[in-house]
């Protein structure tokens, strides 16, 4: 990924360099922002399709290490018409089972007008 960002920050890429950091990682790099930010980007195109993020605003309380599973997760905290569209104002976070909440903040997404049952004649 540091190579496709083009970073030249060691702790992205190089576990030696990481290790003699006084940061207790050992040698395991640290995930880049974008990689950790598209778990979430998937998690979303995946409930309500490609192309349905409108806004997403999120911080990172914690770094995402490598080796490191992680679980995507959101839940809709409000929904609204706007235009003719109607939208999902969302909560997600990127959680790691013993570090908690890695990365957290708020979407909105556009969600598909709902399909009407055809009529049987």
């Amino acid at each position: 990924m540091a190579a496709i960002l083009r970073d030249p920050n060691p702790i992205h890429w190089d576990r030696d360099a990481v290790n003699a950091l006084p940061l207790g990682l050992g040698k395991r790099t640290i995930n880049q922002g974008p990689l950790g930010l598209s778990y979430i980007v998937n998690m979303l195109h995946d409930w309500a399709g490609a192309g349905s993020i409108r806004r997403l605003v999120v911080r990172f309380p914690q770094v995402v290490l490598d080796g490191e599973r992680v679980v995507a997760r959101g839940a809709i905290t409000a929904l609204h018409e706007e235009n003719g569209t109607r939208l999902a104002v969302c909560s997600v976070r990127l959680e790691h089972d013993m570090r908690g909440v890695l990365l957290e903040g708020e979407a909105t997404v556009s969600l598909a007008a709902p399909t009407q049952p055809q009529s049987q004649d």
